[in-house]
């Protein structure tokens, strides 16, 4: 077994604004303004659907000549619904987080509908982000007052 722990450190900037610092890089976090933020950057939700989409595209790449898939481009469009009455408990028993993620799948690629179906198949079983969605890790916590 071979464990790579991997870390994000999040912290408030002002209001709703976050900063994420991940190895060397860091990404804004914001809320639009009707939600009380001042949009300089996407919200959690849309983070994590583009950390899907990511996902699903960096497998398509890393795996597409094993899978004899002559890949020239793909695009991957990841959609979710949520209904934020859960999130704002307007609604006791709405889900406060999203209710389905759909991925569409755009490739321009030298194969068969077939061989594309079975790809997206394997892309999807084996994107860890998708994994980590499905089968929900352990999760711990550890409260610190500064």
């Amino acid at each position: 077994m071979s464990i790579s722990t991997m870390k994000a450190e999040v912290e408030s900037v002002k209001g709703l604004k976050t900063v994420s610092h991940v190895r060397d890089f860091e990404f804004t976090m914001d809320e639009p303004k009707n939600l009380g933020g001042t949009d300089t950057g996407m919200n959690p939700v849309e983070a994590l659907l583009s950390a899907v989409g990511g996902c699903k595209v960096i497998v398509a790449q890393s795996y597409a000549r094993a899978h004899k898939i002559k890949l020239n481009h793909i695009k991957i469009t990841v959609t979710g619904d949520l209904d934020t009455d859960g999130f704002t408990g307007k609604n006791p028993d709405a889900k406060v987080g999203l209710m389905n993620l759909k991925t569409h799948y755009q490739f321009d690629a030298d194969n068969t509908e077939e061989e594309l179906t079975a790809f997206a198949d394997f892309i999807d079983a084996t994107c860890p982000v998708i994994d980590t969605i499905s089968n929900a890790p352990e999760m711990e916590r550890k409260i610190e007052i500064l």
